[in-house]
């Protein structure tokens, strides 16, 4: 996808050069925009949703206002784009930009080779068909981002394509939403009324722009806090150093591969980070940590003490659900529940070594007639096969993988 791009970028640079540039006034206000748009980009905000959406809007208003071509069209968005990266790869995010910038230029390509023939061609309908044809063109063009974004993020992560394609597609109903319609309003505005409008549209977007930076720092500082309030159990001496993050890691690409999304994938992550805060209510330690070993009752008894302490850190109420029933027999759980227990199980059965890893597994699969379910075993051993859980936890994805002596020794040996 990316030699797609680069090899769109590079043809239409060409044949503009060749042909010249058409309105270059006009050319140069658009390229600032989606310049500035991405710039303007949050430093930390999450891999695959729309960081940059005063860059989209200028980009698809550009691609669909008419009189330029749609070489043109490309070679501008893309030069925009290009400006943008430089402070992206001075910081070290080069390859994570590069995603964004595959998608900013395969989505203009799409769309102004939807709409500039028709509008050179002079076919394009009167005012009412005219808004249908917009409308139409938008929402294949945001279906278009969202197709190009699952990819990207399957290619990456080698997470099922559709419950990815879902997340985009929920996306869309929020910034999405914003981007299809400033930019088509700004395409118009500026054939009616000149370049003066431009900054008049954009302003709310820039300005929605820099509260969403805002607002995935929180959410990275909420999700820090409850990372940190996890660890207490290793401070403390109940469980192994990164046992909370190493479930929270495979729990969430078990969810993933069995199609969770959204909140839900929050929920589940929050869950298995702090699985193990009952036991801080233990006079006596459980030997390394390890829960799954325990009798039934005492399980039950710890998940209850954790949803109880849960219920006061201020997480939602899903999420103290998820803990209390983890420990239950998997017909009576939650989908979340039923991913913790295995996910627990596994880090604490599994050890140090490769051998250890396999076993693991096999305890699990002859445990899945009433403490796990078939399905959460059989998807966490696709995740193992894959290489473990490198895909990291949160939004922001920065999170590490498995334990390299057991999800991703073990990967041979379950692949074999």
């Amino acid at each position: 996808m990316h030699g797609a791009a680069a090899l769109a970028g590079g043809g239409c640079l060409g044949w503009t050069l060749w042909h010249g540039v058409t309105r270059p006034g006009t050319a140069l206000a658009f390229g600032m925009l989606v310049a500035i748009g991405e710039l303007a980009r949050p430093r930390n905000g999450p891999h695959r949703r729309e960081q940059a959406p005063l860059a989209a809007a200028g980009a698809l208003a550009y691609a669909l206002l008419p009189g330029h071509g749609v070489a043109q069209s490309v070679t501008v968005v893309a030069a925009g784009v290009l400006v943008g990266a430089v402070p992206q790869v001075a910081c070290g995010r080069g390859q994570r930009f590069g995603d964004q910038a595959a998608r900013r230029v395969l989505t203009t390509v799409f769309a102004a080779v939807c709409f500039q023939p028709t509008a050179s061609s002079g076919a394009l309908p009167g005012p009412t068909g005219h808004v249908l044809f917009l409308v139409l063109l938008l929402l294949l063009t945001a279906l278009c981002d969202a197709v190009l974004a699952a990819f990207l993020a399957g290619a990456r992560t080698g997470h099922p394509y559709p419950s990815l394609l879902r997340d985009e597609l929920r996306g869309l109903l929020g910034i999405g939403s914003a981007v299809c319609a400033t930019g088509a309003v700004a395409a118009l505005a500026v054939a009616v009324a000149g370049l003066w409008a431009l900054p008049l549209l954009c302003v709310p977007l820039l300005v929605t722009q820099l509260a969403f930076g805002r607002y995935a720092a929180v959410r990275r500082t909420y999700r820090e806090t409850i990372a940190s309030l996890a660890r207490a159990t290793e401070v403390a001496g109940y469980t192994r150093p990164g046992h909370a993050h190493r479930v929270a890691v495979l729990s969430r690409a078990v969810g993933r591969e069995l199609g969770l999304s959204g909140e839900d994938l929050t929920v589940l992550e929050y869950a298995a980070l702090m699985h193990d805060i009952g036991q801080l209510s233990l006079v006596d330690p459980v030997p390394q940590g390890a829960t799954a070993l325990l009798p039934e009752a005492e399980q039950h008894r710890i998940a209850l003490l954790g949803g109880a302490v849960v219920r006061r850190t201020g997480v939602p109420s899903a999420v103290a659900v998820v803990v209390e029933r983890q420990a239950t027999p998997y017909a009576e759980q939650p989908l979340a529940a039923r991913i913790v227990r295995t996910a627990n199980a596994y880090d604490d059965l599994s050890g140090e070594s490769a051998q250890g890893a396999f076993r693991a597994l096999e305890r699990l699969r002859l445990d899945t007639a009433r403490d796990h379910h078939p399905a959460v075993v059989e998807a966490l051993a696709r995740v193992l096969a894959r290489g473990g859980a490198a895909g990291g936890t949160g939004g922001d994805g920065r999170g590490g993988g498995a334990r390299s002596g057991s999800a991703d020794g073990v990967t041979g040996r379950i692949a074999g």
